[in-house]
């Protein structure tokens, strides 16, 4: 029934050799990944207006000049991060420049900046989202959390069914709102070039003087206004989710995003300096440019109904980029490594459910509202932005100073790109960071912290148990043959499969046999070296599973072989015992669900000894299933 459920929601499994069929497209790359930036459109002017009126109508003056300034900085890190795609068209952004350029710690600290980033994305997002319901409809006021939750729950749902169809559901409001916000700002474009643009009287009273604007207010205005290049950075960390060729589609789809970005921006502040917009409590600074532009008509709405979409669509945008990073930190054993596991739909499908569940909870927290958590969205993304620029920064230099640089012109012009790069990111991010401590922005270093921590716990169980499991640690007992055809379960080539290997030759068998499970042919025939290489008398069997299955082709395997062997067969499942309590859930339980599989498949006459392998003792013995002194059989 489950598996009924499963399919009727997320669709059929996808073979593992579909999964470049899965790849996006420019348009659809743009659209996932470009919703989260494109969003902060909608309120990075406004966020610019709401530090400069605190002084005065007349300071509004200056939101041009700033707005200038941060689309410099947006082309700016946009070259960059085209430099990124190309030097780690892996994947990971900050974390695999970090890693590669600055070592463990600052990798870490990006990988973490970059996960707060992500949970806090769908959180404000789907919370900005909501309020824009509830502005239109106050009625819902009440059901705010409620309606949040549905919404990541929707978003969940669409990625567990597949990048490709996350993409053709996202691609049409996304690029509604493109066609509306543009289609709004060249309009108003021709009203001022014809001399016909509307103008609203200024609300807050007198001017002041223009010369009390400090250097400081001016600063906090551009980090303000800087909430415009929060999610830039995500085509970077999903290149693997491209069509080939990745580094280029990606590169593309970042010059393009960055272009949307700075005229977006730009149009949305001039219009609103030369209508006298101002924020108010009740009306949105896009909202009141396209009152004063369109009245109350149909396309008034479609821009308030396409920017309701983009906020909504922000919010999927790190479930394309958190399940990724997740994997490449699981695969370098700084998360659970069940993050590193394809799902069903060639997605990273324990990542997408960890990310809602955080968001959610956030979200339910927060009790909805937006400024309960816009003071940390800001703060890690420059964090991010700063490190990774540093690392390019390093990354170049090791160009420049070999002995034969392949380019150094070009070397020297991305180095200089990233030292601008740095320089501006990490002045934002200590503006920033600064600014809003007291509003709650300290909660983040007790976060980084926190993460931190974790991760060098998760990596140092992990290597404890590489070490605990290395084969050259076990020693290998040979045994006369019986009439036993013993099955050795083979998930690694470590102390468990040594220890499975004495305990199968312990029982005196006929004939010994090694099964492993790959999800592809590249890695069933490494695990096949090294067997042969350790084990060269026990032949072993490599099934391929495409859809990324492990139980289905062991309980086929010892149905055939009760078919062919007249005797006696005994499953040695190797079990892994850990002493730490938390230690339980970085671990798939794989061995668990076989034993379980087993002894519940009517074909079954199979006999199953549990070999637990304990990571403090050197040896160990069988452990023989309860239901009887030589293991357990199914009728």
């Amino acid at each position: 029934m489950a598996n009924f459920l499963k399919r009727i929601l997320l669709g059929k499994p996808i073979r593992t050799d579909a999964l470049n069929e899965e790849r996006l497209s420019d348009r659809q790359a743009l659209a996932i990944f470009g919703a989260d930036a494109l969003s902060s459109t909608t309120y990075a002017t406004e966020e610019i207006l709401l530090v400069l009126v605190t002084i005065g109508t007349s300071a509004l003056y200056f939101s041009l000049p700033i707005t200038l300034g941060i689309t410099a900085l947006v082309l700016i890190v946009a070259l960059s991060y085209r430099e990124v795609v190309h030097a780690y068209p892996q994947g990971g952004g900050v974390y695999n420049v970090a890693k590669a350029n600055l070592g463990e710690l600052r990798s870490l600290l990006g990988a973490a900046s970059l996960v707060i980033d992500y949970i806090l994305t769908v959180a404000v997002s789907v919370a900005a989202g909501i309020a824009a319901l509830t502005s239109a409809f106050p009625s819902l006021i009440p059901y705010r959390v409620p309606l949040g939750i549905l919404a990541i729950l929707t978003l969940m749902w669409m990625n567990l069914r597949g990048v490709r169809s996350s993409g053709r559901i996202v691609i049409v409001p996304a690029y509604f709102f493109i066609f509306a916000v543009l289609t709004m700002i060249g309009y108003g474009l021709i009203r001022y070039a014809t001399g016909n643009l509307p103008v609203e009287p200024i609300q807050n009273g007198a001017a002041t003087l223009v010369d009390t604007v400090t250097f400081f207010v001016l600063l906090r205005a551009f980090s303000a206004g800087c909430t415009a290049l929060t999610g830039l950075e995500a085509i970077s960390n999903g290149v693997k989710a491209f069509q080939s060729p990745e580094p280029q589609r990606a590169s593309r789809t970042i010059q393009r995003l960055s272009l949307l970005l700075g005229v977006i921006l730009l149009g949305i502040t001039f219009l609103a300096f030369q209508t006298r917009v101002v924020p108010t409590a009740d009306e949105t600074v896009v909202s009141q440019i396209a009152r004063t532009l369109l009245g109350d008509t149909p396309f008034y709405y479609l821009v308030q109904i396409g920017t309701l979409l983009i906020l909504f669509l922000a919010g999927n945008t790190p479930y394309a980029d958190f399940p990724r990073l997740a994997a490449l930190l699981a695969r370098d054993g700084y998360w659970p490594k069940q993050f590193s596991n394809l799902g069903p739909r060639l997605v990273f499908s324990q990542g997408i459910v960890a990310l809602s569940a955080v968001a959610i909870l956030l979200l339910a927290f927060s009790g909805g509202y937006v400024h309960t958590l816009i003071p940390l969205y800001a703060v890690g993304v420059f964090l991010g932005f700063s490190i990774t620029q540093l690392g390019m920064i390093v990354h170049h230099k090791r160009n420049l100073t070999r002995k034969k640089p392949r380019n150094p012109l070009s070397s020297f012009k991305s180095l200089s790109i990233n030292a601008i790069g740095f320089a501006a990111t990490s002045v934002v991010f200590f503006v920033v960071l600064f600014s809003k401590f007291l509003d709650g922005a300290w909660i983040l270093l007790p976060m980084l912290t926190f993460l931190l921590i974790i991760m060098t716990k998760i990596r140092s169980h992990y290597s404890q148990v590489d070490r605990a499991l290395s084969p050259e640690r076990a020693l290998l007992i040979s045994a006369p043959s019986q009439r036993i055809l013993a099955v050795i379960l083979v998930a690694k080539v470590d102390r468990r499969a040594i220890e499975g290997a004495r305990v199968a030759r312990g029982l005196h068998p006929a004939a010994v046999k090694a099964l492993h499970i790959a999800f592809d042919a590249e890695a069933g025939e490494q695990v096949k070296r090294t067997w042969e290489n350790f084990f060269p008398d026990i032949p072993i069997e490599i099934r391929i599973n495409q859809f990324r299955e492990v139980i289905p082709p062991v309980l086929d395997f010892l149905a055939e072989a009760g078919k062919s062997w007249t005797g006696k067969i005994v499953a040695v499942v190797p079990m892994l015992v850990l002493q730490q309590p938390f230690a339980e859930f970085l671990h798939n339980k794989t061995g668990t669900r076989i034993l379980t599989a087993i002894r519940e498949d009517p074909r079954s006459q199979v006999e199953i000894y549990e070999v637990p392998v304990k990571l403090k003792e050197r040896r160990t013995s069988p452990r023989r299933d309860r239901r009887g002194a030589t293991g357990s059989r199914r009728p």
